[in-house]
Formats: C-alpha cells, sequence, structure tokens
C-alpha cells in the first residue's frame, strides 16, 4: 500500500511563509512527476506547482515568484515553500504523485490535504 503523507498547513498572516512537505512510503519502484494542487471551498480543485524527477518545474501563474517547489528523491519526498503568501492562497492543499508501485504499475496517488489559511 502507497500513502503520501503531507504536514506544514496552519495559519499565517498575509505576508508570511509557510512550507510544506509531502512523503510518499510502501512498495515503491520509481516516482516520476510530484506536485502540489489545492481546493478553496466552492472552488474546483487547481494545480499549484509540479517537479519532475529530473526537477523541471511549473507553476501557476498566481504563485509564480512566490511559491517554489523542490523535492529530496532519496527521501520520497516534496516540498512546497510558499512566501509573501496572500488571502487568496487560502485553501486545503493536496500532494499528488505519479509513481511507480510494486506489481500494479504506475498510477497517481493524492495525499489527505493539508489547509492553510492565510489571515490577519
Amino acid at each position: 500500500q502507497v500513502q503520501l503523507v503531507e504536514s506544514g498547513g496552519g495559519l499565517v498572516q498575509p505576508g508570511g511563509s509557510l512550507r510544506l512537505s509531502c512523503a510518499a512510503s510502501g512498495n515503491i519502484g520509481s516516482i516520476n512527476v510530484m506536485g502540489w494542487y489545492r481546493q478553496a471551498p466552492g472552488n474546483q480543485r487547481e494545480l499549484v506547482a509540479t517537479i519532475t524527477s529530473g526537477g523541471s518545474t511549473n507553476f501557476v501563474d498566481s504563485v509564480k515568484g512566490r511559491f517554489t517547489i523542490s523535492r529530496d528523491n532519496a527521501k520520497n519526498t516534496v516540498y512546497l515553500q510558499m512566501n509573501s503568501l496572500k488571502p487568496e492562497d487560502t485553501a486545503a492543499y493536496y500532494c499528488n504523485a505519479n509513481l511507480y508501485q510494486f506489481p500494479v504499475g504506475w498510477r497517481d496517488y493524492w495525499g489527505q490535504g493539508t489547509q492553510v489559511t492565510v489571515s490577519s
């Protein structure tokens, strides 16, 4: 069984920073793309950032210049550093990984979500 466990959410004032972490565990052979998505109440889940196994990154326009994504392949962990946070960043943040699970094959997995609230 594969699990993605997120941590690092919380309440922060506008302009503040948070760092999210997501660790994948289980019978994993390889991980391709890892990423972060978010969903605010009443909205659809949207892509925030992704990173390939080689380190190529992609960001939604609204977070460019404020968020960075990184990963530690040895630890099967992805991070999202969020700076200059705005109230509109408030959402539940979900980790996603496209990975090879023995003996099932390539599949997408999701974490349980961690809440980020930006408010004064």
